[in-house]
């Protein structure tokens, strides 16, 4: 199978243990040595073909699984992404799960219940459109809604800053456990500039064919900018980790942010160095006994 890594994904890492995060340290714009959308489409065209190969001996070889995490501002492109890249895959193998408003059975248990019902089998692809970090982001941002939730008896009365340190500790517990269990978690972030932002923004209230994707939540959120890159800062300090980091990928160019996903998870999978599955002496003879029959059947050999 041939080996992806066409683009070098150092610089998309968040460095596990890293004591600070600067998202302005990441550029939105940011292209490498990509010479536009032909050479981009190019690179997908060849990651969606790799894909598709090292998906097929994930799911045939039924040793370990991958959940893929987007996380990311409104208009970023995460829908997007996830069909581009996953367009050659096989169905079968894959799962795409949207996190919305918790549920009421959601809320009154802890907030890693939801995810955990999800966790991919073995050989399978599990995709989080948006996921568990909600509760370290949408909530930290508008922290009423904790009202609503179950916490712990030891958090019910504890300062905010130490309701988010435990959940930062039983996430990447969590996710150590997953990595144990032989789930690979890849997380993504994209990277949206505020101003590419307010042009996608536009483009779909001006376009009939996209206004359905707009709510009036989502420009309501525009107004805590601020208070979204600080909470997403901390998050990635705290929880991209030797066994689950973080990448943060550009995301004002579509064309170039697809081709970097599909090269990241490529290149993961190929790193799991699965094997097809072996054929025992007895399956192979068995086999070469209906080759037979099949070859004789087309040279007109009755049997």
């Amino acid at each position: 199978m041939a080996q992806a890594h066409r683009f070098d994904l150092t610089p998309f890492i968040v460095p596990p243990k890293k004591k600070k995060v600067k998202l302005s340290d990441y550029d939105p714009g940011y292209v490498g040595q990509i010479k536009g959308k032909k050479q981009s489409k190019e690179t997908l065209e060849e990651d969606i073909s790799d894909l598709a190969a090292a998906q097929e001996l994930l799911w045939a070889s039924k040793q370990k699984s991958l959940l893929i995490v987007f996380q990311a501002l409104d208009a970023a492109g995460k829908d997007g992404t996830i069909k581009h890249v996953l367009s050659g895959i096989n169905p079968q193998g894959c799962d795409v799960f949207s996190f919305k408003v918790p549920t009421e059975e959601e809320r009154l248990h802890n907030f890693l219940w939801r995810p955990e019902k999800y966790i991919p089998q073995r050989g399978k692809i599990a995709i989080f459109n948006r996921s568990y970090y909600e509760e370290v982001l949408v909530v930290r941002v508008h922290p009423e809604i904790l009202h609503y939730e179950w916490l712990p008896i030891a958090l019910k009365n504890a300062p905010l800053d130490e309701i988010w340190k435990y959940r930062f500790k039983e996430i990447n517990s969590w996710e150590k456990r997953l990595k144990a269990n032989g789930i690979t978690v890849i997380k993504f972030f994209l990277n949206l500039s505020k101003e590419e932002q307010r042009k996608r923004f536009l483009d779909r209230l001006d376009t009939p064919g996209k206004q359905w994707k707009c709510s009036p939540g989502d420009f309501k959120e525009r107004v805590f900018w601020d208070q979204y890159q600080v909470v997403y800062e901390e998050m990635l300090q705290a929880t991209s980790t030797k066994h689950a980091p973080w990448y943060v990928i550009p995301a004002d160019n579509k064309w170039y942010t697809r081709a970097v996903v599909a090269d990241v998870i490529t290149s993961r999978i190929e790193e799991m160095d699965l094997s097809f599955p072996e054929v025992t002496q007895e399956h192979l003879v068995s086999l070469m006994e209906v080759r037979k029959k099949l070859k004789e059947e087309g040279m007109g050999v009755t049997v």
